[in-house]
């Protein structure tokens, strides 16, 4: 059950932030027209890039444009991380927990899966990709209100809460890393126009702009932008806002006090709180900003790994070992 619960989440999570991702994206080809193949090349890229799926796409497709990548993130079945696999994934874990989700929940899930799976879905998308994109994320806000509505807040709503935070901390971290991998054509753009603009998609991605400029209210600064979406308290996409609530919900399925640990997950979670609460933007910049987000993307997969050995996976049965503590317990 928790890991129906825990997989459910996380790929309704993935979809919707892949699905913003792309939207941002193909919003931003509005403000860069005439673009040549170099340029969308250098354009699209970068979000293959930092979704980790590079060379599964140079398998799939012969360049990167508007057509392939999008395609690629949204529709094609044989990315796993694609819109159209994390959200028949998430349909599927919840069917095997339906008795333990509320009606209203699989309805909505299960209409979303019936909305992707139609047979004018490409149609939908070439008529309007903003309308096809905002229909993915609004189910996704949809289904989150449903969950802290409709169920009960015991263990199965805590182990969503887990893998949703879990994973939106990785896909923020690696939204941010995009920027990255943009390769700005000489050293005088930045802090230029271009710089701006990307920096801006960077926040519109993470639907952050708002809420930065209530926060700064001053223009885009690079530094501030990263200070942000990794250390921002309040903001619920900030890395360190999703780990300290991920860290509290695995604290409330054992029952132990927050700041202490009975497991490796607590352990490494209140770890990377604590890192998080200690380091600042120049411990970034010190370290480099693609290599910080690296170190964070790993210690969220170690978290992951050890929410899986504790309380998902359970080894092989030794019967004759078994027998044996049976007899010597009689």
């Amino acid at each position: 059950m928790a890991d129906s619960l825990y997989w459910m989440s996380r790929y309704l999570e993935r979809a919707e932030n892949i699905a913003r991702i792309v939207d941002v994206n193909l919003q931003l080809l509005l403000d860069f027209q005439g673009m040549d193949d170099k340029k969308l090349e250098e354009h699209w890229e970068p979000l293959v890039k930092s979704l980790g799926d590079e060379k599964l796409f140079q398998k799939l497709y012969k360049k990167s444009d508007s057509r392939t990548v999008t395609d690629f993130l949204t529709f094609n079945k044989k990315n796993p991380n694609s819109i159209l696999s994390c959200l028949i994934l998430a349909r599927e874990n919840a069917r095997s927990v339906r008795d333990q989700i509320s009606l209203e929940m699989w309805e909505e899930i299960n209409r979303l899966y019936l909305f992707i799976r139609s047979t004018n879905a490409k149609e939908v998308w070439s008529r309007g990709p903003y309308d096809f994109y905002r229909e993915i994320k609004q189910s996704s806000y949809l289904f989150q209100g449903l969950t802290s509505a409709t169920v009960t807040h015991d263990e199965g709503r805590e182990f969503s809460q887990v893998g949703r935070f879990l994973e939106r901390a990785d896909m923020t971290s690696r939204i941010l890393d995009v920027k990255y991998h943009i390769l700005l054509p000489s050293a005088l753009d930045v802090g230029g126009e271009i710089d701006t603009v990307q920096w801006a998609a960077v926040l519109r991605s993470c639907s952050a702009y708002e809420a930065y400029q209530q926060m700064y209210a001053s223009d885009l600064v690079p530094w501030k932008v990263a200070q942000f979406l990794i250390f921002g308290d309040l903001f619920p996409r900030s890395i360190r806002f999703c780990v300290r609530t991920l860290d509290y919900s695995l604290h409330r399925v054992s029952g132990s006090a927050v700041g202490f640990f009975s497991n490796s997950a607590e352990k490494l979670s209140g770890r990377l709180v604590s890192d998080l609460t200690y380091a600042g933007i120049e411990d970034v910049l010190k370290t480099g900003l693609h290599e910080y987000l690296d170190q964070i993307q790993l210690k969220l997969t170690e978290i992951g790994s050890a929410v899986f050995e504790n309380y998902i996976f359970f080894g092989q049965t030794n019967i004759e070992e078994e027998i044996q503590i049976q007899q010597q317990q009689q």
